[in-house]
């Protein structure tokens, strides 16, 4: 058993099951913060992303089938794998961390009909994206433990899409907040 895989599937199930929960946590409060999709149907190309990567990440531990050519890690070393074990892990901290940070504010996608104040403190001090960080940090633990074809795809690609839907967020929030989100992004840099 490889180890390194199976945490690495452990990771993407703690982050969806932290999103999940956030979301239903906040759905008993009366707070819809599942919006996924809602201003632009393109975003469920990240879904398709997602998947991808859940299954490549899992197939190699589980024995499900996949072509082997997609699977085949470029490198044997274990050393960059459990680099990675720590990018995974330290995702799921900072994750975590910034779920706490946002609160009751959190929404997946761009909730054009809810106002809230804006998150400016916590994690948000230090990145304006702090969730979105968090993924990109998993994703490159992902990369070092499997260091596959189909992980390297999504590394490229996932990130351009993340960026995306950041820029969409942010002329979101121009408009939302104006001068009060203007200063917060004169203080606090995009990613890190």
């Amino acid at each position: 058993m490889n180890y390194q895989t199976l945490f690495s599937g452990l990771v993407l199930l703690m982050f969806v099951v932290c999103v999940a929960s956030r979301t239903v946590v906040l759905r008993r409060r009366g707070i819809r913060a599942m919006v996924f999709g809602e201003t632009d149907k393109r975003d469920f190309i990240l879904v398709a992303a997602l998947l991808a990567i859940v299954y490549a990440s899992v197939a190699r531990s589980l024995g499900l089938p996949m072509w082997g050519v997609l699977l085949k890690p470029f490198w044997e070393s274990a050393v960059p794998g459990w680099a990675g074990v720590g990018l995974c892990a330290l995702s799921i901290v900072l994750l975590v961390l910034a779920l706490i940070s946002i609160g009751d504010s959190f929404r997946v996608g761009i909730d054009e009909k809810t106002s809230s104040q804006l998150m400016i403190g916590g994690m948000f001090a230090m990145s304006r994206n702090p969730i979105y960080l968090c993924v990109l940090i998993m994703l490159a633990g992902q990369f070092l433990i499997h260091r596959n074809i189909v992980i390297t795809a999504a590394a490229v690609f996932f990130p351009l899409m993340i960026h995306r839907q950041i820029l969409r967020e942010e002329a979101f929030l121009k408009k939302q907040y104006g001068e009060e989100y203007a200063s917060y992004c004169r203080k606090v840099r995009r990613y890190i």
